[in-house]
């Protein structure tokens, strides 16, 4: 059963309307709120309460956190993001942001081990 711990979070003003997307990937946009990820990118941690623009959202930033799929993500593989902010298997140009303690599929919620050392795939 995966299950959230060790974690370290952050409360940061939501960019965009963030109230939908918990267990997402989020980024600093350019005035240093909170905005979802797109397809490939490097995150600042995952939304675990989210919050409409212009409010405070709580961001998990390190840990073993719970994050939902866009599509297969491999037990113990490298975590990529989609275009819409969810963790998939790490493409050979996606920054690593994660490796997987369970296998998933598309909406399937799984647990992960963040990582944001913004590392490219070799």
């Amino acid at each position: 059963m995966a299950v959230t711990q060790s974690r370290d979070n952050r409360t940061i003003i939501a960019g965009a309307d963030l109230s939908g997307s918990q267990f997402l990937f989020a980024k600093l946009d350019s005035a240093a709120e909170a905005v979802l990820c797109a397809n490939g990118d490097g995150t600042i941690g995952v939304i675990e309460v989210g919050a409409a623009s212009g409010n405070a959202c709580t961001i998990t930033h390190s840990g073993k956190v719970m994050v939902k799929c866009g599509g297969t993500v491999t037990i113990a593989g490298d975590v990529g993001i989609d275009a819409n902010g969810k963790a998939v298997d790490a493409a050979s140009t996606d920054i690593i942001v994660g490796r997987a303690y369970e296998a998933g599929v598309t909406d399937q919620v799984i647990a992960i081990e963040l990582i944001l050392a913004a590392n490219a795939k070799a």
